[in-house]
């Protein structure tokens, strides 16, 4: 059958982005083909795009996360049918198209009262929230810890999650726009990271003791800083770049500020094993369901104009999460 898909035949700008029409095979062993009605945009998918991350081969469609109907299932597949509701965030890549053939193993299904457009929000920067706060550092009632981009799409699921455990979330926004989304969405502290030295107003909210847990998706322009923002054994949850990597780093720095603890996670490895993936699905689910969690898509576009919807991203432009539409 044939599908709508936006390939990338080289590493570049948004511009490079086209969609084109291609053949979707037949599912194989432990395979499903999936109709996809929303696809997820996530900064992963810039570094795909321009070559940060390299992809497997080119050309290729893009993209880690959809929701949709299952249209046929292969040989060896037994717990998905025709009809079911499903989402997915994770490889292989190619989120990006109409339709798709994924492995069975890799997608989990929806409930009932969360939409499509919903699901394809919220599974990747959903499952990446909850492996950061429940698994890469567990988050206890009473902490105060420090996230940046608190307005993206992580951002302000994290601040919703944190704020339900018991936390108390300080999150750095790029404008007073972002910061009153951030605080409508339970950050308790913004601080305009433009305007204002970050570390110092750290230090200053926690009385000079720093916190025991950064989150950092931002990479090179926060590196520093967030060093300095935590207390002695405190640890930096490096989980993105979205301003460049981090080139060169001295371990020694570590002992220096304090004995603290560096990691650099990713939802592949924390969602690797079908156990895992299905545990992190079920429990963003549950906090989705039970109001805790609301997720804002706040951006659509047209399948098609995958490249405006990067151009706006890369630009601070988007807010909370944003879908396309096949």
């Amino acid at each position: 059958m044939k599908a709508t898909a936006v390939r990338i035949h080289e590493p570049g700008s948004p511009d490079v982005l086209q969609p084109e029409e291609v053949e979707v095979p037949d599912p194989g062993q432990g395979e499903v083909r999936l109709k996809q009605t929303a696809v997820g945009l996530n900064y992963i998918d810039v570094y795909h795009r321009t070559g940060l991350y390299p992809v497997p081969g080119l050309p290729t469609a893009i993209g880690l996360e959809g929701a949709g109907e299952v249209e046929s299932v292969g040989p060896g597949v037994n717990d998905l049918h025709v009809g079911d509701r499903v989402a997915y965030a994770n490889p292989p890549l190619g989120a990006y198209a109409s339709a798709r053939v994924m492995p069975a193993d890799r997608l989990v299904r929806l409930p009932d009262s969360i939409d499509d457009r919903t699901a394809a929000a919220m599974m990747l920067q959903g499952m990446t929230v909850e492996y950061l706060v429940r698994r890469t550092f567990p988050v206890k009632k009473g902490m105060t810890v420090l996230f940046h981009a608190a307005a993206g799409g992580v951002g302000l699921i994290a601040c919703q999650w944190l704020h339900a455990i018991g936390a108390t979330v300080i999150g750095t926004v790029g404008s007073k726009e972002k910061a009153e989304l951030a605080q409508a969405h339970g950050c308790h502290h913004t601080i305009l990271y433009k305007e204002e030295n970050f570390v110092e107003r750290v230090r200053e909210i926690t009385d000079g003791k720093g916190v025991p847990v950064v989150y950092d998706g931002v990479g090179k322009d926060t590196w520093d800083g967030s060093l300095d923002c935590l207390a002695p054994r405190g640890m930096l949850v490096s989980f993105g770049n979205a301003s460049g990597s981090v080139t060169e780093f001295n371990p020694g720095l570590l002992a220096q500020k304090g004995s603290l603890f560096l990691t650099r996670p990713t939802l592949m490895t924390y969602t690797a094993s079908r156990e895992d993936l299905v545990e992190s699905a079920n429990a963003l689910f549950e906090k989705v369901l039970d109001g805790a969690v609301k997720i804002e898509v706040n951006q659509t576009y047209p399948l098609t104009e995958a490249a405006q919807a990067h151009r706006d991203l890369e630009a601070r432009k988007t807010t909370g999460s944003t879908v396309l539409l096949p």
